[in-house]
């Protein structure tokens, strides 16, 4: 499984939390269905520490590598990205991981 992690730092006029409500509600709507992705998952910072340096976390859950190309390529995905993303974004980071999950409790 890969997920793939995205962070967010928007651009002071969005950096609030109507502006992150916002960008939350649209990547939500924009990135669901698309083909690749099994999982949409966006937050906003829950404590001080992370909300001086992040807006908004995106993670994207894919079954295997060969699924993030392709989502990435998505006329939706682009559309999003170019279109509502970039123009609010002050930084943005994203990495990759291949992950292994533990079921049950910990």
């Amino acid at each position: 499984m890969i997920e793939r992690y995205v962070f967010v730092k928007l651009k002071d006029e969005y950096s609030n939390a109507e502006g992150r409500k916002e960008v939350i509600e649209r990547t939500l709507a924009d990135l669901r269905g698309i083909a690749g992705a099994d999982k949409i998952i966006v937050g906003a910072p829950a404590d001080e520490s992370a909300l001086a340096s992040w807006d908004i976390s995106i993670v994207v859950v894919f079954s295997s590598a060969d699924a993030v190309e392709p989502y990435l390529a998505d006329p939706a995905h682009r559309t999003y990205v170019d279109d509502f993303l970039t123009p609010r974004v002050e930084v943005i980071k994203y990495w990759n991981f291949e992950v292994e999950v533990a079921e049950g409790p910990a």
